[in-house]
């Protein structure tokens, strides 16, 4: 991704577009079906790690009253709304890997026995 938006190749920007266009479908879609939001998560490889990516996918959920610190979010801090938003914004880091390797644990523990 970080390629794509250091891009200057008209097709690069359209893809990150695109990409935003549907994170942005995303969220409107899981809002309108929980009834709002109280809370946006950014997550994982892009989400922790893509500050540009946050940026614009806040900048389309504002009429959710999604409200990003731009100098929070360059800073890479953990909460990135702005002070008194009715929406938090959080980026937590995940390990998703070792995630997986719990769940696989709890439903196969024989598979502990796989890692050499």
């Amino acid at each position: 991704m970080r390629t794509l938006i250091d891009s200057d190749d008209p097709l690069a920007a359209e893809t990150v577009d695109l990409f935003v266009y549907r994170i942005a479908r995303e969220i409107g879609s899981l809002a309108a079906a929980i009834g709002g939001l109280d809370t946006l998560v950014f997550k994982a490889g892009l989400g922790q790690n893509a500050q540009y990516i946050r940026e614009r996918a806040g900048a389309v959920a504002g009429w959710l009253a999604v409200n990003i610190d731009h100098k929070l979010n360059g800073r890479g801090d953990e909460v990135i709304s702005l002070a008194g938003s009715d929406v938090d914004v959080l980026v937590i880091p995940t390990d998703e890997e070792r995630a997986v390797g719990i769940q696989l644990l709890s439903v196969r523990p024989q598979a502990l026995s796989l890692v050499p």
